[in-house]
């Protein structure tokens, strides 16, 4: 298996009344968050990387138009968590992460990615960054309401 590129998308799920979706990881029950995940390949922009994950991991199609992405053009660096570090190439320590959010009714339809995830939770902004382990996650959702309004039409 190829190793990860240390650079993914964090996409914050979320209403109008700022209820933030989180779902919980499989392979670590427990840890809760947004979702999250790698380019599949150095060239892959990040607004479809974007797109991608938040399929694969919620069933959410972003047809731009009633379900739009919005990029907040924020990048975190942080240290990768030792448990995952397998993933990467040897000596990478640290990935960069691209912030975007979008904005869904609340009566969505929710399919989660059984290999990934165990269920997930609609959730008041300040209990969600409270239940997410990853802190720029936290921060991210706690930063929710400068990225209003919402962006669906």
């Amino acid at each position: 298996m190829p190793h990860k590129i240390p650079e993914s998308v964090l996409v914050v799920i979320h209403t109008a009344d700022l209820e933030v979706l989180l779902i919980e990881r499989a392979d670590r029950p427990g840890f809760w968050q947004s979702v999250t995940g790698s380019l599949d390949r150095i060239d892959e922009p990040l607004l479809e990387t974007a797109a991608r994950e938040l399929f694969e991991e919620t069933g959410i199609h972003a047809d731009g138009e009633t379900v739009r992405l919005h990029d907040w053009h924020l990048s975190n660096v942080y240290e990768i968590y030792q448990t995952w570090r397998h993933r990467y190439a040897p000596g990478v320590t640290h990935n960069t992460e691209h912030v975007f959010s979008v904005c869904v009714p609340r009566d969505i339809p929710i399919t989660l990615a059984p290999r990934e995830h165990l269920q997930y939770a609609w959730l008041p902004l300040l209990e969600a960054a409270d239940r997410c382990f990853s802190s720029s996650n936290a921060e991210a959702i706690l930063h929710l309401p400068r990225h209003f309004p919402c962006n669906q039409p």
